[in-house]
Formats: C-alpha cells, structure tokens, sequence
C-alpha cells in the first residue's frame, strides 16, 4: 500500500506494517492539547453536539501535563479522510486556545 510523503502518511504506514487492516471501521483518537481546563471544557462543549466526533474525554497529557482532549472517531483510516478530520477538529481548538497533537489507532 502506498502513502503520501508526510507525517499522516508515515503513520499509516507504519500501522499497516504492524498488521493493521486499514479497508477497516477504527476508531481513531484525535488529541488535541489545551493550557487550560477552561478552554478545554468550552472546547468539549462546542464539539459535544457534532455527530462527527461524539466521544470526548478530558484528562492531562501524560508527556506534558496540559489539558489533553481525546476525541475518537469511527472512520476507516484513509490518509485524506483523516488530514480533513484533523484540520476540522484543530479548527474548532484553535479557536479555544487549543492545538492538535495528532491521532492513534488503539490496535487489538
């Protein structure tokens, strides 16, 4: 399988060396990161409603200690499918004082 030359690219190829079948539903954790609870919180609330991104979770970033939101979403992991995922939530974040630190697959 060929991926674009970029960092969303590597990831998944480095998950497809793993095993993973990427034609499959995943569901995929988007982190983005906040300074303040606050801001995570309004955050949270603006994305509550989106069909897109339904299950949140707030807790602090293991390697940093600020404000980690974990939004998961049920896609298949498609390189451009997942670049627009991620610009859309970084959008609604940037607006909140957040910023995006990329996605996982949780892989069984």
């Amino acid at each position: 399988m060929q991926f674009p030359d970029d960092d969303n690219g590597q990831l998944l190829s480095e998950i497809a060396a793993a095993g993973v079948d990427l034609t499959q539903m995943h569901s995929i954790d988007f982190f983005i990161l906040f300074e303040q609870k606050a801001d995570a919180e309004r955050f949270m609330s603006a994305i509550a409603a989106d069909e897109l991104a339904p299950k949140t979770k707030l807790d602090t970033c293991p390697d940093t200690g600020v404000w980690e939101v974990v939004t998961s979403v049920t896609m298949v992991p498609d390189h451009l499918l997942l670049s627009q995922t991620e610009q859309y939530l970084e959008s609604i974040a940037n607006s909140h004082e957040g910023y995006g630190d990329g996605w996982g697959i949780l892989a069984e």
